[in-house]
């Protein structure tokens, strides 16, 4: 059963998500979009076939302003997407949860398992996208794309995805600097498996490794994909991913 299913926010808005119920014993599986993606993306999509297979509980969401959730894409923060998360964590599953984290997810993971670690049972990281807003948009920006996010409130920015430019906001770019996690160690300690290809032109994947060599863990395992790019959402890309969940999944037990 995967039907879409609405979780009611606080303040009103909601969130869009779907879960399968499997009955294998372990933890269940929780994936985190990327930025401006939802979950009817080909790796998500995927991950749910693979659950109902391996009769894996798996739940997949919406973050706020994404796919089939309320909200303003333009309104969106670190902030909320985390809460979001935080929200399907705490109210959509039970039990502990290997959090499958794409590019910006895989960033909301990490935040979500030093929050909850007792939820977290281990992390697995496509392309990992850890402080972002500042480091592969602000820190790449020139002056005049700089000045139109500071005085304008925002900038759009080309996509090779998506036929229309996305919003950068001021807002998204201040409230990113409260979620930086790569200055110093991260107290993360489950198990944690990063895929990353070398030929992602979106975040490289020397980012990606900054990010594991900081995290405390000693369970790290990186496979680095000599001619993927930013997506691998091909066949072999999405056999690699439901292997290497299988093997997380067994070590997180």
């Amino acid at each position: 059963m995967d039907e879409l299913l609405q979780l009611l926010r606080q303040d009103g808005h909601t969130i869009a998500y779907r879960k399968t119920t499997g009955l294998a014993t372990g933890p269940g599986v929780l994936w985190l979009s990327g930025f401006k993606s939802d979950m009817a993306g080909t790796k998500a999509a995927a991950l749910a076939d693979w659950a109902r297979q391996a009769k894996r509980t798996y739940t997949r969401f919406d973050y706020f302003g994404h796919g089939q959730s309320s909200g303003d894409f333009r309104d969106g923060t670190v902030s909320r997407w985390l809460d979001d998360a935080l929200a399907v964590i705490d109210r959509v599953t039970q039990a502990r949860q290997v959090l499958v984290g794409s590019s910006m997810g895989g960033w909301i993971a990490v935040l979500a398992a030093l929050r909850r670690p007792e939820r977290v049972a281990g992390l697995l990281l496509i392309a990992p996208a850890a402080d972002f807003t500042e480091e592969l948009i602000w820190q790449r920006l020139n002056e005049d794309a700089r000045r139109q996010v500071m005085e304008k409130g925002e900038w759009l920015r080309p996509s090779d995805y998506d036929p229309d430019p996305y919003p950068i906001t001021r807002t998204l770019i201040e409230d990113g600097r409260k979620h930086l996690i790569l200055g110093g160690p991260i107290a993360v300690h489950c198990p944690v498996r990063m895929l990353h290809g070398m030929a992602d032109p979106d975040v490289p994947w020397t980012h990606g490794m900054r990010l594991v060599e900081r995290i405390a863990s000693p369970d790290v395992v990186v496979q680095l994909v000599k001619h993927g790019d930013h997506r691998l959402s091909g066949l072999d890309d999405i056999s690699r991913l439901t292997r290497t969940l299988e093997e997380l999944i067994a070590a997180a037990v």
